[in-house]
């Protein structure tokens, strides 16, 4: 298993990645480089972000 691979605590299977930085697993578990493990809700959005020096990074929006 590479590193980029997460186990989801919440029920044992393997993490789908989106984009870099930014995994999900089927039973609302989600983790973020930076902020770790939280569980997702319907309003929630995963979007990339541009920053000042032109690179994207994965960011969380509301509805």
């Amino acid at each position: 298993m590479g590193k980029s691979n997460k186990i989801c605590p919440n029920c044992g299977r393997k993490m789908r990645q989106q984009f870099i930085g930014l995994q999900h697993c089927k039973c609302r578990i989600s983790w973020k480089k930076g902020s770790g493990f939280f569980e997702r809700d319907s309003g929630m959005v995963f979007a990339l972000e541009k920053n000042a020096e032109g690179r994207q990074k994965p960011v969380i929006r509301h509805k």
